[in-house]
């Protein structure tokens, strides 16, 4: 048996196990661990519980330590090396004539490495983007492409609920949405109604899909002839 603890990294983001170790931990401590990529701040998700050790994979990665008071002075200086960071390469993509949307930047805790997440339409050749921030920053540089969904959740902002987006307060991963459903809701097809600030179908379309799918009942739709439409 083995006490493991699950870290989250990022609101709403993905829960990784870890192991424990000696540490008294509860739900909501900052903690530091061990990664892949060193070492990184963390906030306790699931409570530490006993466990069968896992004997056909590879073993977990432990908690480093309990998060300090100088840590989290630490976060804020890597924030202050994000917001440099971000200014610089905006200017660089300018000076390049590069196709792309920065939005936001990550360093991990020891600062060995940053990245770089932008959206585009196509491919970008950014080695020569590289080359001018490896050389400003002198670190590890990664330059990340992600869809605009991502963009939302990492971005964060209101719905058109007035509430904070769901993919940014909870939502972990995306499930596919479809214009069926819209329809199977009884929804108005007018895609700027179902539409959400990343310009997809909403994501709680999904919410009550099932309810709808199971009850099987037909939905009148007050917007005829509304032509289907995918999420992607």
């Amino acid at each position: 048996m083995e006490k493991i603890i699950g870290i989250r990294f990022k609101s709403a983001g993905k829960i990784y196990d870890f192991q424990c170790g000696a540490y008294v931990l509860s739900a909501g401590d900052a903690v530091i661990v061990e990664t892949e990529n060193g070492l990184c701040f963390g906030t306790v998700a699931v409570a530490p519980a006993e466990k069968e050790k896992r004997t056909n994979r590879e073993p977990l990665k432990k908690v480093y330590r309990p998060a300090t008071e100088n840590d989290f002075k630490r976060i804020e200086q890597n924030k202050a090396l994000e917001d440099r960071a971000f200014e610089y390469c905006k200017q660089c993509i300018a000076e390049l004539r590069l196709a792309m949307n920065l939005f936001t930047i990550e360093s991990n805790f020891d600062t060995s490495k940053l990245t770089f997440y932008f959206t585009a339409d196509g491919r970008v050749d950014f080695r020569k983007l590289v080359k001018m921030l490896v050389k400003e920053f002198r670190t590890k540089i990664e330059m990340r492409q992600v869809g605009i969904r991502n963009q939302a959740k990492m971005c964060g902002g209101l719905g058109r609920c007035g509430r904070e987006l769901c993919c940014s307060a909870f939502m972990t991963k995306f499930d596919p949405v479809s214009i069926k459903m819209a329809k199977r809701q009884g929804l108005s097809l007018n895609p700027t109604k179902i539409s959400g600030v990343c310009g997809r179908l909403m994501c709680c379309l999904t919410f009550e899909n099932e309810m709808y799918h199971r009850n099987g009942r037909p939905v009148k739709n007050d917007t005829p002839n509304g032509e289907e439409s995918s999420s992607e």
